[in-house]
C-alpha cells in the first residue's frame, strides 16, 4: 500500500490517483471540518454560510461578528493562493513534490493545532479567533491544490457542489427515455461513482473527527497529519536527494 501512495500526490498523474487523493483529502477535510466546529464552534469550511452570516450581521448591527466572517473569508482565499503560490513556484523548477508542498503546510499546522490546541481553553479570547483563521485557511490551502491537481473536476470542501453534481446525475439515470429521435439523456455512471466516493468520505471524516476530537481532544487532529505526511514524504524526499546530488536524481518509479 504504502509504494502505491508515493504516486498519489507526485507530478506525473492518473486519473485513478486524483480520485484517490480526492476521496483522502474529502476524509481529512470532513474530519477538521467536524473537529473544528467541536473546538471552537464554527464550520470553517462553509464559505457560502459565513458570507451569509457577514450580510446577516451587518444588517442587525453586529459589526464585530461580520468583521470576524470576513476575516474568515480572507483567510480561506488566502490559503487557496497560498497554495497556488507554492504548486507553481515548484512546477517551475520541476519538482516533484510540487502538489504535496500544499499538504507538507497543511500536515504542519494541523500538527501545530493538536499539540498547542489546549491553549484555547485557557486563553480562548485570543486563541479561538485564530484558530478559525488557521482551520480557514487550511481548507483553503487543501481545496485549492486538490483543484488545481484534477483540473477543478475534485474538490474536497465544497459539498454542496459535490451534491448538486450528484443530484443532476441521479436526474440523468432515472430519466425515462422515451422513443424519439432525440438524443438519449445518459447518466455518467463514472461520475457518479466519483460523487459518491467524495460525499462519503467527508461524511467518515467527519464522523471520525467528531468521535476523535471528543474521545482525545485536540490530539485527534495528529493522525490526520500523519497521513497527509504518508502521501507528501516520498516526492519531497526525492527532491531533497536531487538537491543534495543533482547529478544524480532519484526517479520515482511507483504511480
Amino acid at each position: 500500500m504504502i509504494p502505491q501512495l508515493r504516486g498519489w500526490t507526485s507530478v506525473q498523474r492518473t486519473a485513478q490517483n486524483n480520485i484517490r487523493l480526492g476521496a483522502t483529502l474529502c476524509f481529512v477535510a470532513g474530519a477538521t471540518n467536524a473537529g473544528g466546529f467541536l473546538a471552537v464552534g464554527q464550520y470553517t469550511s462553509h464559505m457560502t454560510g459565513v458570507l451569509s452570516s457577514v450580510a446577516d450581521n451587518l444588517v442587525l448591527g453586529r459589526i464585530t461578528l461580520a468583521l470576524v466572517g470576513v476575516a474568515s473569508l480572507m483567510a480561506f482565499i488566502g490559503g487557496a493562493m497560498t497554495s497556488a503560490w507554492m504548486v507553481n513556484w515548484g512546477l517551475r523548477r520541476n519538482l516533484q513534490s510540487a502538489y504535496g508542498r500544499p499538504l507538507l503546510l497543511e500536515a504542519a499546522l494541523l500538527l501545530l493545532f493538536g499539540l498547542f490546541g489546549t491553549g484555547i481553553n485557557f486563553f480562548a479570547g485570543l486563541f479561538v479567533p485564530l484558530t478559525v483563521l488557521v482551520l480557514c485557511f487550511i481548507m483553503g490551502l487543501q481545496n485549492a491544490v486538490i483543484t488545481k491537481i484534477s483540473h477543478a473536476e475534485i474538490r474536497t470542501t465544497h459539498v454542496t457542489g459535490l451534491v448538486t453534481d450528484l443530484g443532476i446525475e441521479l436526474g440523468k439515470l432515472f430519466y425515462i427515455n422515451r422513443r424519439t429521435r432525440e438524443t438519449l439523456v445518459m447518466a455518467n455512471r463514472h461520475k457518479l461513482r466519483i460523487h459518491v466516493t467524495l460525499i462519503g468520505s467527508f461524511f467518515v471524516g467527519g464522523l471520525m473527527g467528531a468521535i476523535g476530537f471528543k474521545t482525545i481532544g485536540f490530539l485527534a487532529t495528529v493522525p490526520l497529519s500523519i497521513l497527509l505526511l504518508v502521501l507528501v514524504w516520498r516526492p519531497v524526499l526525492n527532491d531533497a536527494k536531487n538537491w543534495i546530488d543533482p547529478h544524480h536524481p532519484e526517479q520515482d518509479q511507483d504511480q
